[in-house]
């Protein structure tokens, strides 16, 4: 606890020193005045204003000292008015495009005043609701309520995760807050306990620590809701690009000490990240970033963006496993240019006055498709990704898409006008309904496109870089929150290069053509090709996610026990006859195994028998042969020589010089 303190302090005194010479002084005051929020050295409010701030500041106490058995406490101190009071638990959570707050997972509510039990009621039409009579002369009631977390996880969204040696805090899961309230208007006082010898990492700005007990400054609901607490026993901070401004630092919770291990090669690369973040978007909305990683192999594993942080989980030998860095390398660089495109410029339809009012995913495509397209290119700029690799994660990707039979009947916007519901839809099926990754895969491949058209236009003059600095740059500054919608999102790409980009853009959206939109990838000078070698890439993919793909061959993709995940209508295995939730007993006679299928669908291409396979569907056998003959099928991204090679230009590393603050 005393080292992380003293970092902190070091770092107050040498922002204060530069503070004399930088030419971002505005921006550097910003910063240490929102990392070291001392009361007394700021104006004082006026008395109306102190009294608005007093009728709308919500003190929130929580006790993570039970994280370990799944259970934090909270007490909440709400400023209430005599009568009728509607209480909310956060429902639709930024960045998770749904109505997703664990609601089940709230146990323990007792509301009180003056030491007086107040009745509540849950609202019968919204299950998010609770409602409760505040009698005369009553001006706060105290709120006491426990957040159960999951003790086994289905998705990311099942709620923060906490294992024996490790935790996550997202405070939308351990408040309430009153109707009739911006969140952005709502001030929290808040503070943490933490489980004894636990060290932690947050945005939040902090107020003090003593014996495990932290208060943080005061701040709106929305900034508190949008920066989570990770903790452990394992914790490490690791500053990148120290003396930078404004300042960077991973911090990282392991479920052991050797999950922290990192090498100074791959903290340089996100020191590249930091720069060349900077770089596309030229300027920052927010006071300092924090990644905030958890490794562990006991967490649902993903990502979701906050404004000055991102909180991301990763298997435990995330840091030291070079296939995992390979296959996971994106997942940081996507969620930090969150920070940009979706939390600093948002769809307006996705910005709400609380968490109680339902979000518009209709421009999800641009939120999530394009940050997509910028993470993967932000990795191979960084040297996360080698340029094979970035070639080979777009193979994977374009190849995926090409075989998704539900393109004929959903277009990508009713996927994204769907959003809430596909995302806690059932992994089977996948490629028959359309799920919600092909709003990030898909999207990416259009602006990719979109990308190639301004390259091409403008001879190499402009890209979409130009539109990043463009529509994502701004004012640098704290953040905030600058919504947009379509016709603006249009203006902006036509000022950078003229184009009919709304009709580009509808009939992309509107489109149910078989195949997957590939001319961007074939504009960039590079062609979707098969041979029957695996990437590295796919090698990788296969093994740590102990499953077999063989969607380009006979299109299936199976478990490492058998079950089938999925089956390509039209595809040879679909028109025999079998479906997902099957399960793989036999191939041609042998016990099934990832090396039996490889092995026969290899020696198929030599022969003219049939591939057999023996199939379990609900305790019924039976065996499917299958007239295929031409051997395994691995997507590539082969080099057209005709056309001047757009990709390899668009992945090289930006000028620091030309766009960093």
């Amino acid at each position: 606890m005393r080292c992380r303190l003293l970092q902190f302090a070091e770092g107050r005194l040498y922002l204060i020193a530069l503070l004399l010479v930088s030419p971002y002084s505005a921006c550097i005051a910003q910063t240490i005045i929102s990392t070291n929020p001392i009361p007394h050295t700021l104006s004082e409010p006026s008395g109306a204003e102190q009294a608005r701030r007093s009728a709308s500041r919500i003190t929130l106490a929580v006790d993570a000292t039970g994280a370990s058995r799944k259970i934090f406490h909270a007490r909440l101190t709400i400023p209430v008015t005599p009568g009728e009071l509607t209480l909310y638990y956060p429902k639709w959570i930024p960045g998770e495009h749904m109505p997703s707050g664990p609601i089940n997972n709230l146990a323990g509510l007792r509301l009180s005043a003056q030491g007086i039990t107040l009745a509540w009621k849950r609202d019968l039409l919204d299950m998010y609701s609770f409602r409760v009579h505040v009698p005369p002369g009553i001006d706060s009631i105290e709120v006491l309520l426990d957040y159960l977390a999951p003790t086994a996880f289905e998705s990311y969204y099942s709620g923060s995760p906490t294992t024996a040696q490790l935790s996550t805090l997202d405070w939308n899961e351990v408040l309430l807050y009153p109707k009739g309230w911006n969140a952005s208007e709502l001030e929290v006082d808040a503070s943490l306990r933490l489980p004894a010898g636990w060290q932690f990492g947050t945005a939040l700005p902090m107020l003090s620590q003593s014996d495990g007990q932290i208060r943080f400054a005061p701040a709106t609901l929305s900034t508190i809701v949008d920066s989570p607490v990770i903790m452990g026993v394992n914790f490490k901070v690791v500053p990148l690009l120290p003396g930078y401004l404004p300042p960077h630092e991973m911090d990282i919770a392991a479920d052991s000490a050797a999950g922290l291990d990192m090498t100074l090669g791959l903290i340089a690369h996100y020191g590249n990240l930091v720069r060349q973040s900077s770089a596309l978007f030229g300027s920052h909305h927010y006071r300092s970033y924090h990644f905030l990683l958890t490794v562990s192999d006991l967490v649902p594993h993903g990502g979701l963006e906050h404004h000055e942080s991102d909180e991301s989980r990763l298997p435990e030998d995330e840091l030291t496993d070079p296939e995992r860095l390979m296959l996971d390398a994106g997942l940081l660089p996507h969620e930090f240019a969150h920070s940009w495109n979706g939390k600093y410029r948002r769809p307006a339809g996705e910005v709400t006055a609380d968490y109680e009012q339902p979000v518009r995913t209709d421009l999800v495509w641009v939120y999530e498709g394009l940050t997509s397209y910028l993470g993967d290119i932000l990795t191979a700029r960084s040297d996360l990704w080698g340029p094979e690799q970035y070639r080979d994660n777009l193979a994977v990707i374009s190849a995926r898409l090409d075989h998704v039979p539900g393109r004929n009947w959903r277009d990508l916007q009713d996927s994204a006008d769907a959003a809430q519901v596909l995302f806690l839809a059932s992994r089977s099926w996948t490629s028959r309904r359309r799920g919600w990754e092909d709003i990030y895969d898909e999207g990416e491949l259009i602006w990719l496109w979109a990308d190639m058209i301004i390259r091409q236009k403008s001879e190499g003059q402009r890209s979409l870089d130009d539109f990043c600095r463009l529509f994502f740059g701004g004012q640098e500054g704290p953040p905030e929150v600058k919504p947009y919608d379509f016709d603006e999102l249009v203006s902006a790409l036509n000022r950078v290069e003229p184009y009919d980009w709304q009709a580009f853009f509808l009939k992309r959206l509107g489109s149910h053509a078989p195949r997957a939109p590939l001319e961007g990838v074939e504009a960039s000078g590079w062609l979707l090709v098969y041979s029957n070698v695996p990437s590295q890439m796919v090698r990788a993919r296969e093994k740590l996610s102990k499953s077999i793909n063989a969607v380009c061959s006979i299109g299936l993709e199976v478990k490492e026990d058998g079950i089938i995940l999925d089956a390509i209508e039209d595809m040879v295995a679909a028109r025999a006859g079998i479906g997902p939730g099957m399960r793989v007993v036999a191939v041609n006679g042998r016990r099934f195994s990832a090396d039996v299928l490889h092995a026969a669908l290899r020696a198929g291409k030599h022969t003219a028998d049939p591939l057999e396979l023996l199939v379990e569907n609900n305790e019924q056998y039976s065996e499917y042969r299958l007239d295929y003959h031409e051997g395994e099928k691995y997507p590539h991204l082969q080099r057209n020589t005709s056309q001047t090679d757009l990709l390899n230009q668009t992945i090289q590393p930006l000028n620091i010089s030309a766009g960093a603050p």
